[in-house]
């Protein structure tokens, strides 16, 4: 697989489909922070975003898409001006998967929640924006709009089989997104997901998922990047904010830690089996990037601060 698709895998997101929203007249809803990744599509119409601690209102249009990557309050309305009622006034009553106020008919948009069962969130999480916003006008928006079209059906028509479609559907759309957003010329960060867009780092970062247990060097990772072993310690460190061996190290211990919790194999195997010639040096290595023991870990998930610098989380 290639880097995004092994980040996202090891994440397990699992997709939650939330009542549409069909909306008319003046409306403003408040809405509680969401558990994970928030995303939303506009299908018809236009409404204001406003976030908590973001500074300036987004207009969404029709077929706009936005990502909301933080636990933060966030209201949808009209007018940003006016006095929102709360969402479970709405949701609480909503009907055959769709919520209405004031009568419906001028907006309609619908959503998807993102959870992650395999922990260690701040890799993706930490170095996203509050808010993603994917204009309709994007380059390359043809999936995701084709996508909003049958998971509005799916949502629509209640057909069997419909909630598994519809969360295929989010599957795809959360990567459509993240695509447009790293490959968008507005888009600026440090970090492993806005590097895949070099071709030279990228194609350094692929190599090592695609075999993290070789005898990696910085000579031969250099030599994939087509660069001097020089230029490319000071490029890799400027793109993604680790050097290319801590990056290295640190995506090896996010595989071991999901091995250890979500397997049986031995600490010795997954050391063996991710290029450490002996448990003790894996142990030494597992401890320092965690913050706790191989065998702490497969008992109980490690401190949640353990994971905020992982791939370069800025």
């Amino acid at each position: 697989m290639d880097p995004l698709s092994d980040v996202l895998a090891l994440l397990k997101p699992r997709s939650y489909v939330s009542a549409g929203l069909d909306a008319g007249g003046a409306w403003a809803i408040d809405f509680p922070p969401p558990d994970g990744i928030k995303f939303n599509a506009v299908i018809s119409g236009a409404c204001w975003l406003s976030v908590d601690g973001v500074a300036e209102a987004v207009r969404l249009e029709e077929s706009d898409c936005f990502l909301l990557t933080s636990r933060r309050a966030f209201r949808l309305a009209s007018d940003p001006g006016l006095e929102a009622i709360p969402s479970d006034a709405i949701y609480s009553i909503a009907r055959d998967g769709i919520a209405t106020c004031n009568g419906g008919g001028d907006f309609f948009l619908i959503g998807s929640r993102f959870s992650f069962s395999g922990g260690n969130s701040d890799i993706l999480l930490g170095i996203l924006p509050p808010i993603v916003h994917v204009k309709k006008d994007s380059d390359h928006a043809t999936v995701l709009r084709w996508c909003l079209d049958r998971m509005t059906r799916e949502l629509r028509d209640q057909q069997p089989g419909g909630f598994l479609m519809a969360e295929h559907f989010a599957h795809v759309m959360l990567m459509q997104v993240l695509r447009l957003h790293i490959a968008s010329p507005n888009a600026r960060g440090v970090g492993w997901l806005f590097a895949l867009t070099d071709r030279r780092i990228g194609a350094a970062i692929g190599a090592l998922h695609a075999d993290p247990a070789r005898k990696w060097t910085l000579q031969s990772l250099a030599e994939r990047a087509s660069m001097s072993r020089s230029s490319f310690a000071l490029h890799f460190k400027e793109k993604v904010g680790l050097a290319p061996m801590d990056y290295l190290t640190r995506w090896r211990m996010l595989l071991g830690g999901d091995r250890l919790t979500n397997s049986d194999e031995a600490i010795a195997g997954v050391a063996l089996s991710l290029g450490y010639e002996s448990e003790s040096a894996f142990s030494t290595a597992f401890k320092r990037v965690m913050g706790c023991s191989p065998r702490q870990y497969g008992r109980a998930q490690p401190p949640a601060a353990a994971m905020r610098d992982s791939l370069g989380a800025q």
